[in-house]
């Protein structure tokens, strides 16, 4: 059997950005570049990604060695066409056949979110629990559950959709909240309150004009009143879905990614938040930052490009 290549590449596409991780053999990043996603341009998008791939090859002296791609939402099981709700160029095309026509090379394609999940079950910051939940706040929500360092995605390659959960109506009138529609084409998802994008509408909603977190989370530093309240809504948001986490899936961890998770404050306040939510003598697991940040879903992918060997 012919040696595996010395270098994988690792695709995480999201809904701000590409990035492409070359890694060894280690799974240690050599190599990393992004570019900002083009979000209505689907040739455009197809154009960034050969682009990126080309430049690592120049780069790094590389071929055609392995892709793994990290896409966001999820293929229709048969069609193999994507449904994506932060990246809409995507929707309702054949990413994975189009891809692979493009680079001419072996690609493996997973779940952005699910990717972000394996990396940190697998030498991350979940190495060594049973099982982990990776939640991810950023652009949109979702995320990853791993067993044993396995990913579990599911029959439709869903497990870990947690961001397409509804927020349940006594917490919308509890803070005076609307319904709100979501890319997904349902409506009231989790993913449109507790998301980075989330708490700027919970701001803005309050009468505030903070154009994304990184701004709600300034102002709240500052003293601002609004800020601040818009941050304890989400809060209680966050908490509740955690804790509906904690009632399905029972995690031994939860790692939280995406923005929001640089925000050290949430590790000290959430468990309480989660607590408040579930019934007597159930316990929040460690909810804690991830080992790789933003790059995780890119080592993620990576790993598909090349998963271990089995036992």
């Amino acid at each position: 059997m012919a040696d595996a290549p010395a270098l994988r590449y690792g695709i995480d596409i999201g809904g701000t950005k590409i990035e492409l991780v070359a890694c060894d053999a280690a799974l240690q990043g050599v190599w990393r570049r992004r570019v900002a996603t083009p979000q209505g341009d689907y040739a455009g998008f197809l154009d960034a990604v050969a682009a990126l791939v080309a430049q690592a090859d120049a780069a790094l002296g590389q071929a055609a060695c392995a892709i793994g791609v990290a896409l966001p939402g999820v293929r229709e099981r048969g069609s193999g066409r994507q449904l994506s709700a932060n990246v809409p160029a995507l929707t309702g095309q054949t990413v994975a056949a189009d891809l692979r026509a493009r680079l001419a090379r072996p690609l493996a394609f997973g779940n952005d979110l699910q990717c972000f999940a394996l990396s940190e079950a697998r030498g991350g910051a979940a190495q060594g629990y049973p099982s982990m939940f990776g939640a991810i706040l950023g652009t949109g929500a979702g995320g990853g559950y791993c067993v044993d360092g396995r990913l579990i995605t599911g029959f439709n390659g869903l497990a870990g959709e947690w961001g397409h959960w509804s927020v349940p109506g006594h917490l919308l009138q509890r803070h005076g909240l609307p319904l709100l529609p979501c890319g997904c084409g349902l409506q009231g998802c989790v993913e449109r309150y507790v998301s980075g994008s989330g708490l700027a509408m919970l701001e803005r909603h309050l009468g505030g004009t903070a154009p994304d977190a990184a701004a709600v989370v300034a102002l709240a530093d500052a003293g601002d009143a609004r800020a601040r309240q818009a941050l304890d809504i989400h809060r209680d948001l966050l908490g509740h879905s955690l804790a509906a986490l904690v009632l399905a899936l029972d995690p031994h961890v939860i790692v939280l990614g995406g923005g929001l998770s640089q925000y050290a404050p949430l590790y000290a306040q959430l468990p309480a938040a989660v607590a408040a939510h579930l019934f007597a003598g159930a316990q929040v697991p460690p909810i804690v930052p991830p080992r790789f940040g933003d790059a995780g879903g890119a080592r993620g992918a990576a790993l598909l490009a090349c998963p271990p060997a089995s036992s």
